[in-house]
Formats: structure tokens, C-alpha cells, sequence
């Protein structure tokens, strides 16, 4: 009789959790006032030292998040910009561009006018660490700049747009390939074979092939570092649609920008985040200035969504949300 009614409470716990609902707030405006309202709505307080993470762009791309635009919430919150270097150059031998060695990277920082306002940390400049993950089934651990060590808090200030690679690029991929160093790029890239950066090998099919791995590596790596900062002072999410290519940040010459600016997005659950993101772009018209078609075809041609489905099945957060509009 004990068993059986230990069964039935682990049933009812485990029905309870699969019900459970994030909430994800949303305003239409993009601006430095509005990113520090939806922050204020979250109702997390970024206290102790406190790390704005973001993609600083490469040097040809515009359209990384603006100094101008993050200034306000940056100031609000006391925080630190923090970045880590790439795991590439860019192709076409223009290191002015790049950010794959830290001097290259300070280039671009510095040209893109972050060091005007904010003090800027290259996590992984001098040094790297091992943070554990749940989800052994790739990656062992998350390499990661060492420099995180330095911070109680994150705020991870995403820029949501599409990825080459990973379909789409938002609260996940900039907590997982964004927090990796150059090394943690390549492990998780590789979906766990390579734990040093080769860049003679990294993208031939040996090491790029597992599509699915690929993915479901940025998801734990993305859990170890949600789970590093809710060992501290906490972590909060907030995403930008904006100047939303087909391309991320990191690509030099990104595709041409199809579809209007919608809005900035914010929750305490990354998974839910993204999958509100993804959502609003099923959902857009196709009219003479607004066409989603694009960057669906490349969410789903690199199976994109699968990002979040592995996410919220290794229980970093869930699906199902409730979107709440500021604005009204």
C-alpha cells in the first residue's frame, strides 16, 4: 500500500510540473526607457556585481544591440558589458572585423562605442573554467571565460534574430555559445569531440555533423550557466527583436533585414522566452514590409526549435507561458 501511494504523489507531481507556466512580458516600443521598464516588470532585482551579457557584433555587422539603446538599464543595474572571443575569424582576412583573439576583439568593442559608456570585460581574455552541466549526454562539463567568476548576477540581454547554425539566436544561444570561451565554442559546437579549439578541424562534418547534438549541447551548456548564477545572486533574461536577419551578429555580412522591429521581451525562464520569441514570428504577416518567411525557412532547415524542446526537457524551463503586455 506505501508503494503505491508513493507512486501516485511522484504521478501527481509530476502532472503538476508538466501544467506549470512561465510568465513573459512584452512591450511594442524599443527604447533605452522601455528596456528599463520591462526589466523593472520582471521584479528581480540585478543586485551584487552584476554581468550585462550581450554580442558586441562583428566589426562589419550593424546590427548588434546599440550602446545607445542598453545605456539606461547598464547604468540602472551598475553592470559590467561582458563578452567572450569567437571561435573564428571571419574568412575574408580582415582582422579589423574579427573577434576571435582578444586584441581584435577590443578593436570592435572599442569601434562599436561600448568602452564610451560602459566598463567592458572579455570573460575569457586571460583565462577559462569548467562549470558543471546536468546533461552529460554531449558535454561533460561548459567551458567558459573565467572571468565569470567575478559576478553574482547576469542579466543575459539577448538579440533575437536568426543563427547560420543554430536556426535562431536568442536568450539560449547567447547563454551557452555567448558565455563559452573560444575552447567552450568548439566543445559545444562539435557537440563534445573537440575540448580544443582546432580550427583546421572544427567544421568539417567529423566534428560538425550531430546537427541534434549541436543543439542539445547549447541547451545544457545554457542550463550550466542559469544554474551557476541561481547558485549566487540570480539571472534574468530579456530579448530584443530588432533588426532581425536571418544572420546573428557574429556573421560579417549578415542577410538583409526582412522583417519590421517588434519589441523587447523579458522572463525569469529562458526557454519560455525563446519560445515566445519563435512565436511571435510564426505569427507575422507577410506584407510589403514585414516577411518572417525567410527566417522560418532557416529556423526549421536547422531544426532550430529543438534548442527549447531539449531545454525544457532537461528542466531548465518550459514552454508554456503567459504573455503579459506592458504596455496596456
Amino acid at each position: 500500500m506505501k508503494k503505491i501511494l508513493t507512486i501516485t504523489v511522484v504521478l501527481l507531481m509530476a502532472s503538476a510540473a508538466s501544467f506549470a507556466q512561465s510568465t513573459v512580458y512584452v512591450t511594442r516600443e524599443i527604447t533605452p526607457e522601455s528596456l528599463v521598464k520591462i526589466y523593472e516588470a520582471l521584479g528581480v532585482e540585478a543586485k551584487g556585481r552584476v554581468a550585462v551579457k550581450i554580442s558586441t557584433g562583428e566589426g562589419s555587422n550593424p546590427n548588434y544591440l546599440k550602446p545607445e539603446l542598453i545605456k539606461d538599464l547598464v547604468y540602472k543595474v551598475d553592470g559590467t558589458i561582458v563578452e567572450c572571443n569567437t571561435a573564428y575569424g571571419s574568412g575574408h582576412g580582415n582582422e579589423r572585423d574579427e573577434r576571435n583573439t582578444s586584441a581584435n576583439h577590443w578593436r570592435v568593442i572599442e569601434r562599436h562605442g561600448f568602452t564610451n559608456y560602459f566598463p567592458v570585460d572579455i570573460m575569457d581574455e586571460y583565462d577559462e573554467i569548467r562549470i558543471p552541466v546536468n546533461d552529460r549526454k554531449y558535454i561533460k562539463y561548459d567551458i567558459v571565460g573565467g572571468h565569470i567568476a567575478n559576478y553574482d548576477f547576469m542579466i543575459a540581454l539577448n538579440h533575437f534574430k536568426g543563427h547560420p547554425m543554430g536556426g535562431y539566436g536568442g536568450a539560449l544561444k547567447n547563454l551557452s555559445i555567448g558565455c563559452a570561451s573560444s575552447n567552450g565554442k568548439a566543445y559545444i559546437h562539435s557537440a563534445g569531440k573537440m575540448e580544443k579549439l582546432d580550427m583546421s578541424k572544427l567544421w568539417t562534418p567529423e566534428y560538425i555533423g550531430d546537427q541534434d547534438g549541436f543543439l542539445e549541447s547549447m541547451a545544457a551548456a545554457a542550463q550550466a550557466v542559469v544554474n551557476y548564477f541561481q547558485r549566487h545572486d540570480g539571472i534574468i533574461f530579456i530579448s530584443v527583436m530588432n533588426n532581425m536577419s536571418i544572420d546573428c551578429d557574429c556573421v560579417d555580412h549578415p542577410a538583409p533585414v526582412k522583417l519590421e522591429d517588434y519589441g523587447i521581451l523579458a522572463s525569469t525562464d529562458p526557454v519560455a522566452l525563446d519560445q515566445a520569441c519563435v512565436d511571435i514570428i510564426n505569427q507575422q504577416k507577410v506584407t510589403a514590409t514585414n516577411d518572417p518567411t525567410d527566417l522560418l525557412n532557416r529556423i526549421n532547415k536547422q531544426h532550430g526549435t529543438h534548442t527549447i524542446e531539449w531545454a525544457e526537457k532537461i528542466g531548465l524551463g518550459t514552454r508554456r507561458y503567459t504573455l503579459i503586455n506592458i504596455d496596456q
